[in-house]
């Protein structure tokens, strides 16, 4: 469905994403990394048809929180085995949707780490509710760059994610508050709860 420039476009930019991301991940992060792309991939393959696309959880709020920059190769991974072992997203897409989500949950982190620290929990609904409207308004972008007659479709996808960016707020907030009880050093100097 995606035109040659926007999938140009998004390898350029996943690449580029990717290489600071693998830059900015230190050796003891990648256990962390690595579990989180784990829970990304396992989360994000409940899908709920909606026309030509889905729904889905992608937790990319959650991503950006804990991880940061290392998010977008944690992203990249789950994207690339949801591709090869169940065809989810394509290997032609995987570039435009490691941007896209990379983007999101790098909004969502950015979003989070901006806020006072007396207001985490807050801020976690918002990480994950913006790093949804973020991806959403970013798919609802390349779609339209690739064909224009996809604007209805588009539209009618941002409009179902509405309900979905809520969902993943309060999923954030409910596992940063149960992590940081059960791990409260660990999760404080990770994500400052």
């Amino acid at each position: 469905m995606l035109s040659a420039p926007v999938l140009a476009a998004g390898w350029a930019v996943a690449a580029a994403a990717m290489a600071l991301g693998l830059k900015k991940t230190p050796p003891e992060k990648l256990p962390e990394t690595a579990l989180v792309s784990a829970v990304l991939f396992t989360a994000s393959l409940v899908h709920v048809p909606l026309g030509p696309s889905s729904i889905h959880l992608t937790l990319l709020g959650l991503a950006g929180i804990m991880l940061g920059w290392s998010a977008v190769p944690a992203l990249f991974i789950a994207l690339l085995l949801q591709g090869l072992l169940f065809q989810f997203g394509g290997l032609l897409s995987l570039g435009v949707n490691t941007a896209i989500m990379g983007t999101a949950a790098l909004a969502g982190g950015a979003v989070f780490r901006l806020t006072p620290k007396k207001f985490r929990l807050p801020a976690a609904f918002a990480g994950g509710f913006i790093a949804v409207i973020t991806g959403t308004a970013l798919v609802t972008a390349a779609l339209f760059f690739s064909d224009a007659g996809l604007k209805a479709t588009a539209i009618l996808l941002f409009t179902a994610n509405l309900p979905l960016a809520a969902v993943e707020g309060v999923i954030s907030v409910f596992i940063l508050a149960f992590l940081s009880k059960i791990l409260p050093g660990d999760v404080s100097r990770q994500v400052r709860i």
